[in-house]
């Protein structure tokens, strides 16, 4: 298990911050607070990632990212679906292509944790898609990472729309110390390689993974930016889901 983290500079509007990442992929943002943080600097994803979940409206509008844990459930975050009916959202998985592809269900339930910024969705009916296991433990600080999201790809809060091409960006685990208003021993921080790449508008309650024996596990729920509006100048925070493997299992069944 990680050391537990020290909770550093908690910020007074971080339940702002929590219900204020969304946005879809069809308008441009007008604030930082409207949209979910896309990939800067990430590259076409390599692979398809049968566990990747775009969250959207019912006419298609990209909102958020997920990540398949069991036939019928997705990890997200909780801003993502907080006030949300679950007749309004609908889930594309296993897909590097927002717009197509994979499988598309319905929503039938939607369970948001009561203190941290992690949901899960119950979808409407199992998919044949591979979903990913939750890792043991997030890992300690230096840990190789993977971000994955249909996030825009400039920095500026409403410089551009979701890609339709799933983007993915390697990076690791970094000191909570480097994310301001981090809850430490719940959520992970995690770092903009070179300074100018990382999460950003589009991308929340997407997926963190790490390769264990060759083998994708999901570590993270890409939750919001660790300093300032602008994309990628600062480190990200993400909810350290394996921490929450109690609270899941509580409600999906173990896992």
């Amino acid at each position: 298990m990680r050391a537990k983290r020290m909770v550093v500079g908690l910020l007074a509007a971080v339940a702002t911050a929590f219900a204020g990442l969304t946005g879809t992929a069809t308008a441009s943002p007008n604030t930082s607070s409207d949209v979910d943080p896309l990939i800067v600097g990430g590259v076409n994803a390599t692979q398809v990632y049968s566990f990747m979940v775009s969250l959207q409206n019912t006419t298609g509008g990209h909102f958020c990212g997920g990540s398949l844990i069991k036939s019928n459930w997705v990890v997200t975050a909780k801003h993502c679906v907080q006030g949300k009916a679950p007749a309004s959202v609908r889930a594309r998985i296993g897909t590097t292509n927002r717009t197509a592809g994979g499988s598309y269900v319905a929503a039938a339930a939607i369970h948001l944790n009561p203190t941290r910024d992690i949901a899960l969705v119950r979808l409407a009916a199992a998919v044949p898609q591979a979903p990913i296991a939750v890792a043991a433990a997030s890992g300690p600080v230096g840990t190789g990472t993977r971000l994955l999201g249909w996030g825009q790809t400039c920095p500026a809060p409403g410089g551009c729309g979701a890609p339709v091409i799933l983007q993915q960006l390697n990076t690791s685990i970094v000191a909570d110390g480097l994310c301001s208003g981090i809850f430490g021993a719940q959520e992970i921080c995690t770092n903009n390689p070179g300074g100018t790449r990382g999460a950003c508008y589009g991308d929340s309650g997407g997926p963190q993974i790490k390769l264990v024996g060759n083998v994708w596990q999901l570590i993270g729920a890409t939750s919001r930016s660790g300093g300032g509006a602008t994309c990628a100048v600062n480190p990200s925070i993400y909810v350290d889901v394996p921490v929450f493997r109690p609270w899941i299992s509580g409600i999906a069944g173990p896992v």
